[in-house]
């Protein structure tokens, strides 16, 4: 069994749906990340960058005592290496699997992100934070529209790369982005929406938060975070 501490959002479908892809049994952990119980020590002590997801193997696949890991990109590659699947065996394969997983965890993931911030959360409307974020959330739709020209999925194959990239295209509305301007990206978006795997790990957790509400002290939990937060 593993156990998977969890709030609904991008980073955490990424798991929820690889999970569902890979048959996996798992129990969900609820981690409130507007209410704080990222900073609650039990949850620290598995995940040292307050941030959900992070996971904890209980059979393990050395035999040992349970295991825990953190980073939704680092939890992808565990789960594929787990299972056999979802991963290519072959080098170049490999590794072409990890370069789009590593671009959605160091691009995709940080710069949807800001643009989400700037264009909905910032107390006050910084033009220029709107203007660099939503650019470069077109820059790297077209990156990955680019990249799926003439491919089923990100790497040919359905691969954890794709787990990685697809939660965080679902709010391109709310990023400013058309769909029908990338349309490899678009059809890719419709043929993951249809999986049925994908459908189950979007739902987990659905009644767990009301989307697109965050009062005052969920933004001050959220968006106010120091060193202080970790060391209390």
């Amino acid at each position: 069994m593993i156990d998977v501490h969890y709030w609904p959002t991008p980073n955490g479908w990424k798991i929820t749906i690889a999970l569902e892809e890979l048959g996996l049994p798992y129990e969900v952990v609820p981690v409130n990340i507007g209410h704080g119980d990222q900073f609650k020590p039990e949850f620290l002590a598995i995940s040292p960058n307050n941030r959900m997801p992070a996971i904890v193997d209980h059979d393990p696949a050395d035999g040992g005592p349970p295991l825990s890991v953190f980073e939704s990109g680092a939890i992808l590659v565990y789960l594929a290496e787990k299972t056999g699947k979802l991963m290519p065996k072959d080098l170049r394969g490999r590794m072409q699997v990890l370069e789009w997983v590593m671009w959605q965890m160091g691009g995709l993931g940080p710069m949807l992100g800001q643009a989400n911030h700037f264009r909905h959360y910032a107390p006050e409307k910084i033009q220029y934070g709107i203007d660099r974020y939503t650019n470069e959330t077109n820059r790297l739709f077209g990156v990955l529209d680019k990249r799926l020209a003439g491919r089923e999925y990100v790497c040919g194959a359905f691969s954890i790369a794709d787990c990685a990239s697809w939660p965080w295209t679902t709010s391109h509305e709310r990023l400013g982005q058309k769909l029908a301007d990338f349309p490899n990206l678009a059809a890719w978006y419709e043929r993951m929406k249809a999986r049925p795997a994908v459908q189950r790990g979007m739902d987990v957790g659905r009644g767990l938060r009301t989307p697109g509400t965050m009062d005052d002290a969920a933004k001050k939990v959220l968006f106010g975070q120091t060193a202080a937060n970790i060391r209390r």
